[in-house]
């Protein structure tokens, strides 16, 4: 494993040591969806140089990429106005949106169009080699240097605009940036696609904004996140056989999602501190609001999903049972132990149908053509045994409805009522 994902690590620390520090940039500048825009004009130069016989991975199409960049830079730094009409967030949604549209026409005329969206969306950091991360290194530390040198001027625009406005050429230095950003996104776009260059771009810069409030603490925190969530997102894709690109953003969405609820627990406790219980009831509030919202789904709509009681059923088949008929309960018993078996050995089947594709099982076509038909029929047969399970379930929620939806509707009710008089009684 260590040795078939080190390099697209190198390459993910390599996105975040840039990536984290423009982050704070597009954050404090408020204009957040930025590297989506210029990500798509990237991703619609390299469309058309596609469209014009280029390989995607060509520095053809690389050339095209970043010369829709740079217009798109020149754009934002021109379009920015301290009061105007039309803010400049705007002007960088209707970029966002015209460029994926253009993207989208031009793919139409294209051989496998949904295959190339799909690499521009997510692109394909598994299969990065050393020389690529060699010369994004390269790059992404040239323009690091050049942020450096102009750190004051960029920084002075960027967290205190308004002395920037008198004493700073606010346009000129602003196209500096964004063509540099545009450099920086025109490459990491063909090596990791437009979703994870934006969840590199703005996550990490928001979890640390969330943690600190000085830039230095920012930048720490932030590589910190990043450097921790492209391990956990690329051993996640390797374990469980996922898409690289997506393992690593949805890992970034988690992360910031428990950062989140780190930081309101803290709250929680430290106002449970101060003032008491009576600091908890919001959160009782809520909880019981979502009992009774729960318990009114269930009287007025039992055979939609509800996935609450589907888990508590699914952890103990008492609950669904003790609504079932004898006759109903037997059936229920059959198919779910064919389902269970049905299950297992649809596993190992398929195990042997991709070792035979891999190599590593001998097997005639005749025997091939076999257990391909033997798989569509034993899932056929599997799906039969599903659908009675759905079916006795939906009989189960008609009887449900009474039994548990109306009292978990009433409880919640007077539990918000309640708690709703408590906290009225305490803050008069």
């Amino acid at each position: 494993m260590i040795e078939f994902l080190a390099v697209p690590f190198l390459a993910c620390l390599v996105l975040t040591g840039i990536h984290v520090y423009l982050g704070l940039h597009v954050l404090a500048r408020g204009v957040i969806f930025v590297d989506l825009a210029l990500a798509q004009t990237a991703a619609l130069g390299i469309t058309i140089a596609f469209l014009a016989g280029h390989a995607i991975q060509s520095e053809a199409a690389y050339w095209y990429a970043l010369a829709f960049t740079l217009s798109g830079a020149g754009l934002f730094a021109v379009s920015r106005t301290r009061r105007g009409p039309v803010p400049q967030e705007a002007i960088i949604g209707i970029v966002y949106a015209v460029s994926a549209a253009a993207a989208v026409l031009v793919v139409d005329r294209t051989a496998q169009g949904g295959e190339h969206i799909k690499q521009l969306l997510v692109g394909s950091i598994v299969t990065v080699t050393p020389a690529e991360v060699g010369t994004l290194a390269v790059l992404y530390g040239a323009v690091g240097a050049l942020h450096w040198l102009v750190r004051r001027p960029l920084g002075e625009i960027s967290f205190d605009p308004e002395a920037a406005a008198g004493r700073r050429a606010v346009r000129w230095w602003d196209f500096v940036f964004y063509a540099s950003f545009g450099l920086v996104v025109t490459s990491s776009v063909r090596v990791a696609g437009v979703l994870l260059v934006f969840a590199y771009l703005v996550v990490p810069a928001t979890a640390a904004a969330l943690l600190t409030g000085s830039v230095r603490g920012r930048l720490l925190v932030g590589w910190t996140v990043g450097v921790g969530v492209s391990a956990g997102g690329l051993v996640a894709s390797y374990a469980w056989d996922l898409p690289t690109g997506a393992a690593v953003v949805v890992t970034f969405g988690v992360s910031l999602a428990a950062v989140a609820l780190a930081l309101a627990a803290r709250r929680l406790g430290h106002a449970a501190r101060t003032r008491g219980v009576a600091a908890l009831c919001p959160l009782g509030i809520a909880a019981f609001a979502v009992a009774a919202l729960a318990g009114l789904l269930l009287v007025l709509v039992p055979r939609m999903d509800h996935v609450w009681l589907d888990r508590l059923e699914t952890s103990l088949p008492a609950v669904e049972l003790a609504f079932l008929a004898p006759r109903e309960r037997e059936t229920y018993r059959e198919s779910r132990e064919a389902t269970a078996r049905a299950a297992t050995e649809l596993a190992r089947l398929r195990t042997m149908q991709q070792e035979v594709l891999w190599g590593t099982r001998e097997m005639d076509e005749e025997t091939r053509a076999r257990l391909r038909q033997f798989l569509a029929g034993r899932s056929e047969i599997a799906a039969g045994d599903r659908m009675v399970l759905h079916t006795l379930r939906g009989k189960a929620r008609e009887r449900q409805r009474y039994w548990l939806g109306l009292p978990l509707l009433l409880t919640g009710a007077a539990g918000v009522l309640v708690l709703l008089r408590v906290r009225r009684a305490y803050f008069v």
